[in-house]
């Protein structure tokens, strides 16, 4: 336990940042997490498999994506530190997942059961109030990123992405961020310097 404690507290403080946790929550929480730890380009979810575990990340950071009737490989979700990841639509459907998870640097995910989740709603009402706020923010942030992706332009979505997640850009690979953003490398390039030379 004496390895693990920092990364089980480091999710504990997140837990604390939305809502209050006695000493007995943490005991039960503490007995229900698994530690996970993935090296570069290691699977942490696979099309076709069912997310079965609500996922944060301690350390290192991940990428989603599905692959098209083309073949092309289609980044939905990038994550760092202090982030979750997964497959929702699996994770709450129980369907299998359309996506892959994707260490993309060596990575330290706690993850927690849905079984095990379920009983901590119960046992700490505190994480299901937690869960609540969580999902209504996600939600925010899908319709924000719908909105953006149909009405606004290029240079509008990548100004937004790198003043929103500022600590992300330079983590990812340049194709990763230009597929994410749903432009070509070349034009995230031409993004890139336009907005340093807006800013100088």
């Amino acid at each position: 336990m004496t390895d693990t404690y920092p990364i089980v507290s480091q999710l504990i403080e997140h837990f604390k940042e939305i809502v209050s946790l006695e000493d007995k929550d943490i005991d039960c929480i503490t007995s229900k997490l698994e530690i996970i730890q993935l090296k570069k380009k290691d699977y942490l979810l696979r099309e076709g498999q069912i997310s079965r575990h609500m996922r944060y990340i301690a350390q290192g950071s991940l990428y989603a994506y599905h692959i098209d009737e083309k073949g092309k490989e289609n980044t939905t979700q990038l994550g760092i530190e202090n982030w979750w990841v997964n497959d929702l639509y699996s994770y709450l459907s129980e369907l299998p997942s359309r996506m892959f998870i994707q260490a993309n640097e060596e990575t330290t995910i706690i993850q927690i059961s849905k079984s095990n989740l379920e009983l901590l709603y119960k046992e700490v009402p505190a994480i299901s109030e937690f869960w609540r706020l969580k999902m209504q923010s996600a939600y925010v942030t899908l319709q924000e990123r719908t909105f953006e992706h149909s009405r606004v332009d290029a240079y509008t979505k990548y100004r937004t992405f790198v003043s929103t997640y500022r600590n992300i850009e330079q983590r990812f690979p340049q194709y990763m961020i230009a597929s994410y953003l749903g432009i070509t490398v070349e034009y995230l390039s031409y993004l890139r310097k336009k907005h340093l030379s807006d800013l100088s």
